[in-house]
């Protein structure tokens, strides 16, 4: 048997941009995905994802990916589908997941758990695999599901620690941030991202010129927060986050209660907040040096739920048991 595990992630800066190729920052968190992947004799993947709700989930190793499958395994079924066909190989698999995260709450857990199926495949296997090769699987994979997306989150699940990123893996530049006084707040509403990404993507389509130059705004405010994360500015830190939501706002993907949330931080003390992801519900993540027990309170009271999460989390790691 072996075990692999990934963590989840927040998105610090440059929602929706990055799909357009311009750069994000992404951290890792330390909620993690883990996979345990073994042969099972038979001509069949099974899987069990108690967390998620699948008991006993079987189907042919031919017919993967070719039916409906449950959305909680899809990542985990067009994993092992892509790596077959990559590898020539289909051999039957008993796949167990544990979750630290609820899926609901906006950390990755897809690409968390795509990472680390792929990463149990290729040590089970003994393929050796590389990291961008690696990544590059796991994208593909995503893409065969959601079709949309920029892979920043398989690149915080995969290298870990908080990454400069540009789409596709492009560019992945680790940042050396030794801490980041972050609130992390759950909306309370699952955020639909493949949704949102091609809500952005058709108002791009009908406003060309307007939704590029919100782009190329959010991706300056990147490359601003690459050089003040490092140097603990977070007064211009805060500030970014300020302007970086405020654009957000002019794409259509924050929400009342979001920016409810956003809003209560700020009156209470806060540096910054803005909302991290796709938008549509999720999660804020607040800049706070000072008054944070304040502001989670005030958080609360306004309907949100603190997750008590620490960023610069490690990578895929992968054990023989």
């Amino acid at each position: 048997m072996i075990k692999a595990s990934a963590p989840g992630k927040l998105l610090l800066f440059g929602e929706h941009a990055v799909v357009h190729n311009r750069p994000c920052i992404v951290t890792a968190v330390d909620q993690r995905m883990e996979v345990e992947a073994s042969f099972n004799g038979e001509n069949k993947l099974m899987v069990n994802a108690p967390q998620l709700g699948i008991e006993n989930y079987h189907k042919d190793v031919g017919d993967l990916g070719n039916q409906e499958m449950p959305k909680q395994v899809s990542f985990i079924e067009a994993a092992v589908k892509r790596f077959y066909l990559n590898f020539g190989l289909k051999k039957g698999l008993k796949i167990i997941t544990h979750c630290q995260f609820c899926h609901t709450f906006g950390f990755g857990s897809s690409s968390a758990v795509t990472i680390a199926t792929l990463k149990a495949l290729a040590k089970l296997y003994q393929v050796k695999l590389n990291d961008k090769q690696l990544f590059d699987l796991a994208y593909k994979t995503v893409l065969d599901i959601q079709k949309v997306g920029s892979g920043f989150d398989l690149a915080a699940a995969l290298w870990g620690g908080t990454l400069f990123f540009e789409k596709g893996a492009k560019t992945v530049k680790s940042l050396n941030l030794q801490k980041l006084p972050l609130i992390v707040c759950y909306s309370g509403i699952k955020a639909d991202t493949p949704t949102l990404v091609r809500q952005v993507n058709e108002l791009k389509r009908k406003n060309p010129v307007k939704i590029n130059k919100i782009f190329d705004k959010i991706g300056q405010l990147v490359l601003e927060a690459k050089k003040s994360l490092p140097r603990e500015n977070w007064d211009k830190v805060g500030n970014l986050m300020n302007q970086n939501q405020k654009l957000l706002e002019q794409l259509g993907v924050s929400t009342a209660k979001l920016e409810r949330l956003v809003a209560t931080a700020l009156k209470s003390g806060a540096q910054g907040a803005k909302l991290s992801g796709a938008g549509g519900g999720d999660n804020i993540i607040v800049l706070a040096t000072k008054n944070k027990q304040k502001i989670k309170t005030a958080l609360q009271e306004a309907g949100g739920t603190i997750m008590e999460v620490k960023i610069n989390a490690q990578g895929v790691l992968c054990q023989q048991c």
